[in-house]
C-alpha cells in the first residue's frame, strides 16, 4: 500500500505550489532540481527520445506523464498511428482549420496573431496535446520552397513582429509552441542534409531575427531544430547554433526538439545542445523493429555512452532539466484550462483572418467587387473552386470538421445569380512523396469551361497551386515558377471569348502571371481554412475590404530572384552544398538594391478604397543609441468605403561603410479608417534596430550618420520621405 502512494505524493508535492499559485521561477526549479535527485540514469535517458511517434515517455515510477505532441501550425492534425505514419481512425479528431502562416501574415495585424495562436492553442489543448510543432519562421527565399506557406514571409521585421504574439497565443493555454525550423531550412529539396552556406551578416541580420524574437520576446518554451547541415554540423545537434547562439546568447530554457528524423550521431546530439529526439529513422521511418525507440541516438547508444563515463551525467541532467520545466509549464501545470475545439468563436477567427489576409493584386476598372445583387450569370471555373486544401502538404494536413469550398461560398452569397461551374483542368489526388496524375481528360475539362465561359456576365476563376506533391507540399520543391495542370493556356482560351475575368490564386507562393495584362482582377487567397469559402465570398462581394498586404516579393520571372540570379550553387546547391550567394539582398532588399522591378512588391495590397499618407514627422531629429524614434502620420481615407490601411516604415542608410539595403522594414501599423476620416498612425522604433551585423568585431555596429525614413504602403510604393541623424 505505502509503495503504491509514492508516485501520488511525489506528483502532489511537485505541483502544489502552483495549484496554490503561488509558484516562482525558484520554486519550479528547486522542484526540477529535486526530482532529477530522484531519477534513475536509465530513466534520465528514457525522457530524451520518443516512445512512439508523436510521444516521450514519462516516468511511471514517480507519477510524471508522458509528453504528447502534435504537427499543426493552423490546425491540430489528426491522430496518427503508434508507430506508423497511418492515421489511427478517431471520429472524435476533427478540428478547425485556421489560414495558413503565409496568410496571418499578409493580415499585418499582430492582434490577429495572437487570436489565432489562442485559438489554436485552445483546440490543440483540448486534444490533450502539451507540444505544438510550430509556427515556422524560415525566410522565404525562393518561390520554388514546397513549404512557404508555412511561413511568415521574406521579412525578418514582419516575421518577428507577428510569431511573437502567436506564440504567446498558444501559450497562454498551457500548450508549448516549437518554433520551427531551427535555422536556413529554406528549401525542400535535399533537405535532409544540404550543407548551406551563408554569411554571418546574413544569418544575424536575416535568417535568425524571428527565431530570437520568439524566444527573446515571447519566451517560447520549446524549439525544433532543422534538416540541413550548417557548417558541415546538422543543425539538430550544432555547437554553434544550439550552444552557443540559442541557450548562451538568447538564454533560451527550453526544449530542444529534433525535427522527425533530425538526428544523425549520439555524441553530437548529447554534446551539441539537442534535448529531445523524435522519429529518427531507426524507429520505424522507414522500417520498424521491435523496441526500435531503444535505439535511437538518445536511447541505448546513450545510455552507454553516460555508463561508461565518456559523457558526463550532468549533461543528461541539463536535458532532462529542460524537459522537466516543460511539464511544469504544460502536462505538470495543473491550473491550465481545458480547451475548447470546433466552436462559433475559433470560426469566426478563421474567416477574419482570412479575410484580413487576402490581398487584392489588380482590380481593373473596378472588376471587385462584384454585386451580390444583381442578377447576373457567373462562370466558376477552376479545380481550386471545389478541391480540398486542408488535405495534402505533408505535416500541415488537417482533417477539419468542415472546410467551405469557393464555388460553396460564392453560391451562398451570391443567391441572385445564376452560377455555373467548370472544373476546367484537373491536378490528381492529394498524396505526400509521389504524383498522382489524374485520370481526367485535359481537352474535354478545358473545352467545357471555354463553353461556360462564353456564356457567363463575368468569369471567376480559381486556380494557382495546391497542396499536392511538387506543389506546396513539404519535401520537395516545385520544378516550374509557372501555374500548372496547364492553366496558362486555360486562361488564355477563355480570355478568347470573355474579356472580364477574375483570377483568385489559390496558393502559398508566388507564381509567373505571362496573362496578367488579359485580366480585370486578381486576388490573391492562400489556403485559408475552414472558413476559405466564405472568406472569398467575402471579399468578392464587398462585405469585407480587402486590406492584406504581400508578406513577399512577386518577381516577374524566376530569374529576377536573389536566390536564382546565381545560379545552380545558389539554388538549389549541387546536392552537397549551396551557397546564399546573395547575402542581406533577399526579397525587396534584393529588387530595391539592384533596381529589379517587381510583378509585385513586398507590402503591395489593394482596398475598395483608396487612402493618402501625409504629414511624415518624427519627435525630433537627431537620436542616439537606446533611444526610440516616434513616427507619425496621418491615414486619410480619401474614398467611399470604410477600410484599412497598413502603413509601413523602412529605414535606409546614407553613405554606409557596408553594402546595406536601400530600405528596409523598421515598424508598420495597420491603421482602420472610416470613409471620408482621419486617422493618426505613430509608431516607436528603437534606434538600435538601425545596426548592422559587423563580421569585423562579431557584433551589431549602430553606424553613426544620416538616415531617411520611407513611409508608404507597399515596397514600391513609397509616399513621404524624411531624413534624421544617429550621432
Amino acid at each position: 500500500m505505502k509503495n503504491n502512494l509514492i508516485p501520488f505524493i511525489i506528483i502532489t508535492m511537485l505541483t502544489s505550489t502552483i495549484a496554490e499559485g503561488q509558484n516562482t521561477m525558484n520554486d519550479m526549479e528547486i522542484k526540477i532540481e529535486n526530482i532529477i535527485k530522484t531519477l534513475t540514469l536509465e530513466e534520465k535517458v528514457a525522457m530524451c527520445h520518443a516512445q512512439s511517434k508523436f510521444s516521450t515517455p514519462g516516468v511511471p515510477r514517480l507519477g510524471i506523464p508522458e509528453v504528447w505532441m502534435s504537427d499543426g501550425p493552423h490546425g491540430v492534425r489528426g491522430e496518427i498511428n503508434w508507430d506508423n505514419w497511418g492515421y489511427a481512425g478517431w471520429t472524435n479528431d476533427s478540428i478547425t482549420a485556421f489560414p495558413a502562416l503565409t496568410c496571418l501574415a499578409a493580415t499585418f495585424n499582430p492582434d490577429l496573431s495572437e487570436q489565432s495562436g489562442i485559438a489554436i492553442g485552445e483546440e490543440a489543448r483540448y486534444r490533450k496535446k502539451d507540444v505544438l510543432l510550430g509556427p515556422g519562421v524560415n525566410i522565404y527565399r525562393t518561390p520554388l520552397n514546397g513549404r512557404n506557406f508555412e511561413y511568415m514571409g521574406e521579412d525578418p521585421f514582419l516575421a518577428s513582429r507577428m510569431v511573437a504574439p502567436y506564440i504567446k497565443g498558444v501559450q497562454k493555454n498551457g500548450v508549448a509552441a516549437s518554433l520551427k525550423h531551427y535555422v536556413l531550412n529554406n528549401q525542400e529539396l535535399w533537405r535532409d542534409h544540404i550543407n548551406v552556406k551563408v554569411s554571418d551578416r546574413a544569418l544575424y541580420e536575416i535568417y535568425l531575427p524571428a527565431f530570437k524574437a520568439g524566444v527573446e520576446e515571447a519566451k517560447v518554451w520549446s524549439i525544433m531544430g532543422a534538416y540541413n547541415k550548417y557548417k558541415n554540423q546538422f543543425c539538430c545537434h550544432n555547437e554553434l547554433l544550439l550552444n552557443k547562439i540559442l541557450k548562451t546568447d538568447w538564454n533560451f530554457d527550453g526544449v530542444v526538439i529534433t525535427d522527425w528524423g533530425g538526428a544523425h550521431n549520439t555524441k553530437e546530439a548529447a554534446l551539441y545542445g539537442l534535448d529531445m529526439e523524435m522519429g529518427s529513422h531507426t524507429d520505424g521511418l522507414t522500417v520498424s523493429a521491435k523496441y526500435a525507440y531503444d535505439y535511437y541516438y538518445l536511447a541505448n547508444p546513450f545510455l552507454e555512452l553516460l555508463k561508461s563515463g565518456e559523457i558526463e551525467e550532468q549533461v543528461v541532467n541539463d536535458k532532462v532539466r529542460r524537459i522537466l520545466r516543460l511539464m511544469f509549464r504544460t502536462t505538470m501545470n495543473p491550473n491550465r484550462g481545458f480547451g475548447k475545439m470546433n466552436n462559433k468563436e475559433h470560426l469566426q477567427v478563421a474567416r477574419k483572418i482570412a479575410g484580413d489576409g487576402i490581398v487584392l493584386l489588380k482590380n481593373e476598372d473596378d472588376f471587385f467587387p462584384v454585386n451580390p445583387n444583381k442578377k447576373i450569370t457567373i462562370a466558376v471555373i477552376g479545380e481550386n473552386a471545389t478541391k480540398s486544401m486542408t488535405i495534402g502538404g505533408g505535416s500541415s494536413e488537417l482533417k477539419a470538421k468542415k472546410e467551405i469550398s469557393p464555388l460553396n461560398g460564392i453560391q451562398t452569397r451570391f443567391k441572385n445569380a445564376t452560377i455555373i461551374h467548370a472544373m476546367g483542368y484537373s491536378s490528381g489526388p492529394s498524396a505526400y512523396g509521389r504524383e498522382i496524375p489524374s485520370k481526367l481528360n485535359a481537352d474535354s475539362l478545358r473545352t467545357e469551361a471555354v463553353a461556360i465561359a462564353a456564356k457567363a456576365d463575368l468569369v471567376l476563376y480559381y486556380g494557382g497551386l495546391n497542396k499536392n506533391h511538387l506543389q506546396d507540399c513539404e519535401g520537395i520543391d516545385r520544378i516550374a515558377f509557372g501555374l500548372p495542370f496547364g492553366q496558362d493556356q486555360l486562361l488564355n482560351d477563355i480570355i478568347q471569348v470573355n474579356k472580364n475575368i477574375g483570377v483568385i490564386l489559390i496558393s502559398g507562393n508566388a507564381v509567373e502571371m505571362p496573362w496578367i495584362s488579359n485580366v480585370k482582377g486578381i486576388m490573391q487567397a492562400w489556403y485559408l481554412g475552414s472558413e476559405a469559402g466564405n472568406a472569398i465570398a467575402d471579399v468578392i462581394s464587398g462585405d469585407t475590404n480587402p486590406s492584406g498586404k504581400l508578406p513577399f516579393s512577386f518577381p516577374i520571372k524566376l530569374e529576377d530572384n536573389a536566390a536564382h540570379h546565381y545560379g545552380e550553387l545558389s539554388y538549389p546547391g549541387d546536392g552537397t552544398n549551396q551557397d546564399y550567394m546573395e547575402g542581406i539582398l533577399v526579397g525587396y532588399r534584393w529588387h530595391d538594391t539592384k533596381k529589379i522591378k517587381p510583378l509585385f512588391a513586398f507590402g503591395h495590397g489593394l482596398s475598395y478604397t483608396s487612402f493618402k499618407l501625409s504629414d511624415l514627422k518624427t519627435d525630433k531629429k537627431t537620436y542616439s543609441s537606446g533611444e526610440k524614434i516616434i513616427v507619425s502620420c496621418k491615414v486619410i481615407n480619401t474614398g467611399d468605403k470604410s477600410g484599412a490601411e497598413v502603413v509601413q516604415v523602412y529605414f535606409g542608410k546614407l553613405n554606409s561603410k557596408v553594402e546595406r539595403a536601400v530600405k528596409e522594414l523598421k515598424g508598420f501599423q495597420k491603421v482602420y479608417v472610416k470613409k471620408g476620416s482621419i486617422e493618426m498612425a505613430e509608431l516607436s522604433i528603437n534606434v538600435d534596430t538601425l545596426a548592422f551585423y559587423d563580421e569585423s568585431i562579431s557584433g551589431w555596429n549602430l553606424e553613426k550618420g544620416d538616415y531617411i525614413i520611407y513611409i508608404g504602403n507597399a515596397a514600391d510604393n513609397i509616399t513621404q520621405k524624411l531624413k534624421i541623424t544617429i550621432k
